[in-house]
């Protein structure tokens, strides 16, 4: 007896102290926004209020060379491997409700390296990377937690897409009453009560906010009754809402006494669509190309006493960067089931100091085309390449910017630097080739046989 109760006191006074040990890894917070452009933030002189995020961007570095991929779904697929989505079929569109098609179920995503590594995983908001298989929904995908839409383009109250209801927990649909944007927030609150005390947390929330439909509280569409232009009022409105919902998240990681010990980050999947109210100026394009206002998008990570405060880095950094980064911050070493195209950044944000970096590429495919772009730094000057295929494919428009002089992509230089272009496009044409025969394309419709479930995730196969 005695013994027993030896072991069983040594047992109570080292089981917190495991705990404690386990709790010292910091925590992961991922926020993304949904076609936020570049001046729809304070910081970047918006007339759109976005405290939260001003105070995000004060007390961490602005990371003012990031990019996203054109479109929603491409940019997802990049985070969660840190690979090219070109090379998972999502380079050229976005899985649209009838897809039969998701992130390839050989890839292991960002949530899976963290749940290895021993942290509770959890998301709350817009997931967009394939719906028609329960093999595909958040929950087989390294999410020991989640809820929200698997489409894109929701209805904010009434939470359906095409007449079917889509919204979940851990894969159940779920009927309840609110504005998206809100319960996505009062999900991430729960989740940070509620979460495993004795592991780390990695937590994504991937808001759907402020993409279309454009819906917005009648009390915020007052506050920015002085916008002319309704579509602006109302984006105005949605980014303002999504704001609020990011303090309230960060005001409960704060209450919980995790906020030194937790990795923040934000960021938009795309550039703005400036057809319904976004702003990208003074970047040139919008969501859907891969000029600057399509790709570089506003972002910010905090780390307080690793990240510096109230800096601006200028460091190159996709989206793809974002796994081997945010795993090198956490000290984590995964074990990467493919080759990543994406690298860690972190050292060069703990110092504030940029680094050069290899080519980048990016693609996208609308209803005029396949459009491209290819950064490459050469010798400490950046240069970008953007080439525009029409449907005609004699069709073809090249530029050639000196980009980090010319970040509007005012002053084209193709024509005085023809052995660049000839070189970057031979690159580009050699990277393309990455794409599988199943890729998705834009012109993909749904066949006169597609019709909506229901219940989205209650429609999924097994």
């Amino acid at each position: 007896m005695e013994r027993r109760a030896f072991l069983a006191s040594l047992a109570a006074a080292t089981a917190p102290a495991v705990a404690q040990g386990q709790s010292q890894r910091p925590n992961v917070l991922i926020f993304l926004a949904d076609d936020l452009g570049w001046n729809d933030v304070g910081y970047h002189g918006s007339e759109i209020q976005t405290p939260n995020i001003d105070r995000l961007a004060a007390e961490g570095t602005q990371l003012d060379r990031f990019y996203s991929f054109p479109l929603c779904s491409p940019t997802r697929s990049a985070l969660m491997t840190g690979r090219y989505p070109l090379r998972l079929g999502l380079g050229y569109t976005v899985v649209r409700p009838w897809a039969r098609f998701g992130l390839p179920l050989t890839e292991r995503t960002i949530a899976d390296y963290f749940q290895e590594a021993g942290y509770e995983t959890a998301m709350t908001g817009k997931w967009h990377l394939g719906h028609y298989s329960r093999k595909y929904l958040p929950a087989a995908r390294g999410f020991g937690h989640s809820y929200g839409q698997v489409n894109g383009a929701i209805d904010y109250y009434t939470h359906e897409r095409d007449g079917g209801l889509d919204w979940h927990r851990d894969g159940k649909t779920l009927k309840e009453d609110g504005y998206t944007t809100d319960l996505i927030a009062s999900e991430a609150e729960r989740l940070i009560r509620g979460r495993d005390r004795s592991k780390p947390m990695f937590l994504y929330v991937p808001f759907n906010a402020p993409h279309g439909p454009l819906q917005a509280p009648k009390e915020l569409l007052a506050k920015y009754a002085h916008i002319e232009d309704q579509k602006r009022r109302t984006f105005a409105a949605m980014v303002d809402r999504m704001d609020t919902a990011i303090g309230r998240v960060l005001a409960a990681i704060d209450k919980e006494g995790m906020r030194e010990n937790t990795v923040v980050l934000f960021f938009s999947d795309n550039g703005g669509p400036i057809g319904s109210g976004a702003r990208n100026k003074p970047l040139r394009g919008a969501k859907g190309s891969t000029w600057e206002g399509g790709t570089r998008v506003p972002a910010v990570i905090r780390f307080p006493g690793k990240v510096p405060a109230k800096k601006t880095l200028a460091q190159v950094m996709t989206v793809m960067d974002v796994l081997p980064t945010l795993a090198e911050a956490a000290g984590q070493k995964p074990r990467y089931r493919n080759p990543l195209d994406g690298k860690s950044v972190w050292s060069g944000i703990r110092s504030g100091t940029a680094a050069a970096r290899e080519d980048i590429f990016f693609s996208i495919e609308s209803e005029r085309g396949l459009h491209f772009a290819v950064h490459r730094d050469k010798g400490g000057e950046q240069w970008k390449l953007v080439r525009e295929i029409g449907t005609k494919s004699s069709s073809i428009n090249t530029f050639l910017f000196r980009i980090d002089r010319d970040a509007t992509e005012s002053h084209d230089l193709a024509s005085q630097h023809p052995a660049l272009v000839d070189e970057l496009v031979t690159k580009l044409e050699a990277w393309r080739k990455l794409a599988p025969a199943e890729s998705l394309r834009h012109t993909t419709g749904p066949g006169q046989a597609w019709k909506s479930p229901a219940a989205w995730v209650d429609g999924a196969e097994p």
